[in-house]
């Protein structure tokens, strides 16, 4: 690396001036200072929480040319890529799996820019650094989730291996209403949707979308509610506290999207989203009450409806769901990168990879075959 450039290693986003970290992360609303600072400064993101960062920031000059943000784990939680797998035989073998180096936005399975840079020197440069760091360090692994291709190229030429998972996204395509979106789906899916939302609209429901400005601390206080409950439905801790949702209000209004569910004149259920330069990415939701096809008003029609009307190109409805293929949302791949310090673990994990790969594709294909539309639109990647 060239001399003037200097490599360190950065414990809280605080000491990094927000103008140019996000000089670096451009209109990415997941990797700005914004978000991940409001992880650190809520508490959801720290020591206590299992995820330490240490972001990696390359200076030349005292310039900041590049960052990578990146956490000490030491669990497997919120990542969204499962390796408990890989950390149980390293147990079995009696050896320690954590800490492990991750760089990811966490507890968001969304694909972006994970080697924040301008130029494809500095960005080989940021993932020598975090391979480096790893090794210095005793790590027994790094993992880079939901990277761009490009960053997953560049990663898998510096060694690192690439893993396929699947996610279901709904694409625009050139829809002028909801109604025009429904028509181009098979008689039995538009029918089931139609039906869906006929039976809200009788039972009293009706849904208001509420930008990031115009929502309340009100609003946000029922949202939180929502999402607790979702969690305690499933008997798990959610990772995300009201100070987190409330810090977005105020440093992000414009990119969040709650849609709320109201009955008798009071609120029943809600959801977010979150807005990027060309997507809609659908986050958390839950309800106080139940009543057949919420979730999928909530989660899906409200968001694809928005979309079209805005002329969004993107919906992302998050991680896994084949449910989602019958709402319009289609099979695409999303990758990570992962190198084990390990020799025979690494020769080990490279070999699944390949035979999950195959795995994948099948899965994919067959998706395909089963696709809602009247005219197979096949898998993107």
């Amino acid at each position: 690396m060239n001399a003037r450039h200097e490599v360190e290693i950065v414990e809280s986003l605080e000491s990094i001036s927000a103008v140019e970290w996000d000089a670096l992360s451009g209109n990415e609303p997941f990797c700005s200072h914004a978000f991940l600072s409001a992880l650190e400064n809520s508490g959801c993101v720290g020591a206590r929480s299992g995820w330490s960062p240490c972001h990696l920031v390359i200076r030349r000059s005292g310039r900041i040319t590049g960052a990578m943000p990146l956490y000490r784990k030491s669990h497997s939680y919120g990542e969204y890529v499962f390796d408990w797998a890989w950390a149980e035989a390293y147990r079995r073998h009696g050896l320690r799996y954590y800490p492990k180096l991750v760089s990811a936005v966490p507890f968001t399975p969304v694909t972006g820019s994970r080697l924040l840079a301008s130029d494809a020197e500095t960005k080989a440069a940021l993932i020598a650094a975090a391979l480096r760091f790893a090794a210095e360090q005793r790590m027994s692994s790094l993992h880079c989730l939901f990277p761009i291709a490009p960053e997953a190229q560049l990663m898998q030429q510096a060694g690192m291996l690439i893993r396929q998972t699947v996610q279901f996204h709904w694409r625009n395509d050139g829809y002028s209403s909801f109604d025009d979106f429904l028509g181009r789906m098979n008689h039995d899916k538009r029918k089931k949707i139609r039906q869906e939302r006929t039976k809200l609209r009788a039972s009293g429901i009706r849904l208001e979308r509420l930008s990031g400005t115009e929502a309340g601390e009100a609003h946000w206080k029922f949202f939180f509610d929502c999402y607790r409950r979702t969690y305690r439905a499933h008997q798990s801790t959610p990772y995300l506290n009201l100070e987190f949702f409330l810090r977005l209000a105020h440093l992000m209004p414009q990119r969040l999207l709650l849609s709320v569910a109201v009955r008798d004149g009071r609120p029943i259920a809600s959801s977010l989203c979150v807005r990027g330069e060309s997507a809609l990415y659908g986050r958390y939701w839950g309800a106080v009450e139940y009543h057949p096809g919420l979730h999928f008003e909530c989660c899906y029609y409200q968001p694809i409806e928005h979309c079209i009307e805005q002329g969004i190109a993107c919906f992302e409805g998050g991680a896994q769901g084949e449910h989602k293929l019958a709402r319009g949302l289609l099979p695409i791949r999303t990758l990570s990168a992962h190198w084990l310090a390990h020799p025979r673990f690494f020769d080990a994990v490279a070999d699944f990879l390949r035979r999950e790969r195959r795995d994948v594709e099948q899965y994919v294909d067959e998706l395909g075959e089963h696709s809602p539309f009247k005219t197979p639109a096949g898998a993107r990647d």
